[in-house]
């Protein structure tokens, strides 16, 4: 990945800058006394997480989203949902000296040895204690669901294996809104977003649970779509069409995929990211698709599940 660690002033030049060069434009300064080459960028996430790191001391743990993104969870992009304020990498001093500032906070919590784990030299909290620990710093129930969501799509933990965490850990602050938060959790989104999309169809709409992701077929056995979410009962399909779906030929495809949707029995409600933000109108359209799929002779059929399950990915991988 390229990551490069922040060094302290060397008098030889061997081991870091001279003074006198880390004064100059070949190095840039991450904080007090610790510097890395100008050709070193912060807008790589994970460069961003090494430097916020560097000045911790030994016991110091990096949590939240920063070791989630560490672990691999794309999703966990440092941002706010606004797209460009960043995120304060998380760390927890374990008994260290270290406030927060230069692009750290410092949370309250100790993190014990048996929930710490090394990945790129880095002490970051394990993937349960780090959802954990993000999910309470969000502290919105439906927001703290997505986080678990986005955690789901990675293939970092699911939602027994969360249970679980939380019910082992009842003295934990906040554990209560966790676990509520863990039961709001949806595994098989495949965003954010859609995750968004899908919360809204549960809880604001009433719908119930959708079926995520799951593929259909004709009566022939052919494949007709995977949607994003999927009412059966109603015959209404979701979906969350992101930037690229902006694309004149992507469009296209996307009226001519709606109209065989439409020849099947079912009826599409699409959405986008300000959509999102206005509840009481995405419910206004699923209740109309759902008036228009009332009269569609229904010419489809769900495709078995996909195999294997979550827990069974995370299961095998854990034992090899």
């Amino acid at each position: 990945m390229g990551l490069v660690r922040p060094v302290r002033v060397d008098v030889t030049g061997l081991a870091g800058p001279t003074r006198g060069q880390s004064r100059g434009p070949g190095w840039r300064a991450t904080s007090p006394g610790l510097f890395v080459p100008t050709s070193t960028t912060d807008a790589l996430v994970e460069q961003r997480i090494v430097e916020a790191h560097a000045r911790a001391r030994e016991r110091a743990v990096v949590t939240g989203w920063a070791a989630l993104r560490l672990h691999g969870g794309a999703f966990f992009d440092g941002l706010a949902r606004d797209g460009r304020t960043r995120v304060p990498v998380p760390i927890a001093a374990n008994g260290e000296r270290l406030a927060s500032g230069f692009g750290a906070v410092v949370v309250e919590d100790r993190i014990p040895l048996d929930e710490v784990t090394i990945i790129h030299g880095i002490r970051c909290a394990k993937v349960e204690r780090a959802l954990y620990d993000e999910m309470q710093r969000i502290g919105e129930v439906r927001e703290m669901a997505v986080a678990a969501g986005a955690a789901y799509a990675a293939r970092l933990t699911s939602i027994r294996r969360m249970r679980l965490y939380a019910a082992t850990r009842r003295w934990y602050r906040d554990v209560r809104t966790v676990k509520a938060a863990v039961e709001m959790s949806c595994e098989g989104c495949r965003s954010p977003q859609e995750d968004r999309f899908r919360i809204i169809w549960e809880y604001t709409a009433g719908w119930g649970r959708p079926l995520v992701n799951r593929t259909l077929l004709d009566l022939h056995g052919r494949f007709i779509a995977t949607p994003d979410l999927f009412d059966p009962v109603r015959g209404v399909i979701g979906e969350y069409a992101g930037a690229d779906h902006r694309d004149g030929d992507r469009h296209a495809k996307d009226v001519e995929r709606a109209a065989d949707l439409r020849a099947a029995g079912l009826e599409i409600v699409e959405t986008v990211g300000r959509d999102l933000r206005d509840e009481s109108r995405v419910v206004r359209r699923m209740e109309q698709a759902a008036a228009r799929a009332a009269h569609l002779e229904r010419r489809w059929q769900l495709a078995p599940p996909e195999t294997p399950t979550l827990d069974e990915y995370l299961d095998a991988r854990d034992a090899a």
